[in-house]
């Protein structure tokens, strides 16, 4: 009899290995059941029946007995000082790790090995020109009575000293050497002396290096302390280990590498105090001190010039690098629909000192968010994706802990992390303020309004930002001063930066908006119009045109996808497991369009920092705070011919415009489908 056709399937199967049929039914029979079980998925109860709250509600029912536990968690980590890299820093390890722990939170901890830097000895005393001394000076912490602190110091600074005439350079900023160079005044072979705020120390430093002074002094201001901090160069992270995590058995480059060498200060530096820094400026020869650069200096107007001489300063310094054990903490929440999705909340807890402030309110709101989400697990919440927190270590000396954190989970990071919000200071100041990747402003702006402002009664933390700030504003994140840099810079994770007076219920709502949303909250339409912004900021700036117009077709085309996808996530019904297949390749979209601003092999000449749009400039005093790689043409080809700087900025313009049109391609889910014609009056030279 003839046989019965078979179908083509069945067909292929059977010509198919019985492994091969074995492999493909099972993983059948897995997508099928996963896709039954999310579309059967019952609502979320609590403990008792009933459906649960919502989550940002009870995160908020929550805040009662949170100033206690702020409070006590702000005392232990503070009770003593706490260096990254010292004895003294596993006791703040030990009460984030066992508070963690306590809110019953799953925790992991991360062990690496940096090269950091500590002081040795050190000495500062004023000479007469015979080379007599006039006076032995402090180089003290004023505030340190009881010498419990680190000794004040420039992480990474060379060894070296010097004996030479001093010259006072305001902030030490490029402005401040062309009016020195209007007084008729150098600073090369002698010893620059700074106040504090002329931008990262370690750009002051290396700008009196390229003058040829031979050493520097950064002064706090007259009525405070002294300043320690890094002057390390090049970004954050591992000297040593520039682009792979410093694990123990880790390749590490030679001190002698380029890639290390340039990396550090080429002359020494250190912190003084404002008083110390007076008792110098008061002996300087030379033009008088220019009126505009009397504030901060703690003299009399009629008192004090700019140097050089006559009075020598005799400066000697030696450091002690060193590899040192650090340890980053992290508790991990495990979500229920999507686990392999990270929302990623991160703060660092080392201090120069006691870090009251900066982090450890930071740090105590970190583990009131553990608190409260502990709770609402034990109620029967889980979040819809996983929810990590991270202490970090090691951020003083130049981000380390979350550098090499990054470094060696990159891959896994680009393909899931959703968000990476950061805070190191909770109690800075009353208000707000935010910096954060575009995509995610509406998101920052709608949380400012669940929260009630802890300093104003009746109003909002969205009222009184406002009208603070004469307006919303919101940094762009082009800096590289917090742990948010790695994640950014050289990872394209989105990002928020906050500071606040009380800054709990703000990092938290936007971390459960983040997990729970069905569709990610991300808004590339406003991704877009700041993009244009900036184009129109620039082309101001350089009073050109031609390039931004370039730009600003791809900029559109981001706009209508942006349209697109907002669009798609309001049709999307998901009452079928197809449907909630569409969602999770719109998240995938979404997530993954802020990679595409990366460039593969990084700003040139700069190849850790990857993002075309908001890494920070070579430049410490460039006017532009986005297109890093736009920045370092113009200052690169500050010499060069009209022609050939017009060269290289369009170039750079370019990479940022195939950029955009990557945004555009992915949030779209597919190939560019748009086709172009060559104008054909446009001239190609040979």
């Amino acid at each position: 009899m003839p046989q019965a056709p078979s179908s083509q399937p069945t067909a292929a199967l059977a010509r198919m290995p019985t492994a091969s049929v074995r492999v493909l039914v099972g993983f059948g029979a897995v997508l099928l059941v996963s896709l039954v079980v999310l579309h059967r998925r019952p609502a979320r109860t609590v403990v008792g029946g009933g459906p649960a709250p919502d989550p940002a509600a009870r995160f908020l029912s929550l805040s009662k007995g949170a100033n206690a536990t702020i409070a006590a968690d702000l005392r232990a980590l503070t009770a003593g000082p706490h260096l990254a890299g010292t004895t003294a820093a596993a006791g703040a390890a030990a009460r984030v790790l066992s508070r963690l722990r306590a809110a019953g939170l799953r925790t992991l901890t991360r062990e690496y090995n940096p090269l950091l830097s500590y002081p040795g000895r050190a000495s500062l005393a004023l000479l007469r020109a015979d080379r007599t001394l006039l006076a032995q000076l402090s180089l003290g912490e004023p505030a340190d009575v009881g010498r419990r602190l680190v000794r004040p110091y420039h992480a990474y600074a060379p060894s070296g000293g010097a004996v030479a005439e001093a010259v006072f350079v305001n902030l030490g900023r490029e402005e401040d050497y062309l009016t020195l160079e209007r007084l008729g005044v150098s600073v090369r072979g002698r010893i620059a002396v700074a106040i504090r705020g002329g931008g990262y120390r370690g750009g002051v430093v290396q700008r009196a290096a390229e003058r040829g002074a031979a050493a520097v002094l950064i002064a706090g201001h007259a009525d405070g302390g002294v300043e320690r901090g890094t002057v390390i160069l090049g970004g954050p992270g591992d000297p040593l280990t520039p682009g792979w995590a410093a694990t123990g058995r880790a390749e590490r480059l030679g001190f002698d590498h380029k890639a290390v060498k340039r990396r550090f200060p080429a002359i020494p530096s250190m912190p003084v105090s404002g008083k110390t820094a007076s008792a110098i400026i008061r002996t300087l020869g030379g033009p008088a001190l220019p009126a505009e650069w009397q504030t901060g200096v703690g003299l009399p107007v009629d008192i004090g010039s700019v140097g050089p001489g006559p009075t020598l300063v005799n400066l000697t310094y030696q450091g002690d690098r060193k590899m040192a054990m650090i340890q980053d903490i992290f508790a991990i929440i495990k979500g229920y629909e999507e686990p392999d999705r990270y929302v990623i909340l991160g703060n660092h807890r080392d201090a120069w000192t006691y870090g009251a402030v900066d982090p450890n309110s930071g740090t105590s709101a970190l583990l009131d968010i553990a608190r409260r989400l502990g709770i609402m697990l034990q109620s029967g919440w889980t979040p819809r994706r996983t929810i990590i927190l991270c202490s970090w270590d090691a951020e003083e000396f130049g981000m380390i802990g979350s550098t090499e954190w990054v470094e060696e989970n990159l891959e896994d990071l680009h393909s899931k992390a959703v968000a990476y919000l950061n805070v190191d200071c909770a109690v800075q100041g009353v208000g707000l303020f935010a910096g954060s990747t575009p995509q995610l402003d509406n998101l920052l702006v709608n949380v400012t309004r669940q929260v009630k402002d802890p300093d104003v009664e009746g109003k909002t933390v969205h009222d009184t930002w406002k009208k603070m700030s004469g307006g919303i504003n919101i940094e762009r994140l082009a800096r590289t001063d917090s742990d948010f840099a790695p994640f950014l810079h050289h990872a394209g994770i989105p990002c928020v930066d906050l500071y606040y007076g009380k800054v709990t219920e703000i990092w938290g709502l936007l971390a459960l908006r983040l997990a729970d949303d069905p569709v990610l909250p991300f808004d590339y339409q406003t991704y877009a119009s700041q993009l244009q912004e900036h184009a129109n900021a620039f082309s101001a700036m350089m009073k050109n045109s031609k390039s931004v117009n370039m730009m600003n077709r791809f900029v559109d085309d981001l706009s209508d996808a942006a349209m697109e996808v907002l669009k798609e996530a309001k049709d999307l019904d998901v009452s079928d497991g197809y449907s909630l297949m569409r969602r999770r390749l719109l998240n995938n979209r979404l997530l993954l369009a802020e990679r595409s601003f990366l460039q593969p092999d990084g700003l040139q000449g700069r190849g850790w920092f990857k993002h075309l749009l908001y890494s920070p400039p070579e430049d410490y005093e460039s006017k532009l705070s986005f297109f890093p790689g736009v920045a370092d043409a113009i200052s690169r080809s500050s010499s060069s011919s009209a022609k050939e700087r017009r060269a290289a900025v369009w170039h750079e313009m370019w990479k940022i415009s195939r950029a955009i049109q990557r945004a555009a391609n992915v949030l779209r889910g597919e190939f560019s489908h748009r086709s172009e014609s060559l104008n054909s009056s446009v001239s190609v030279a040979p």
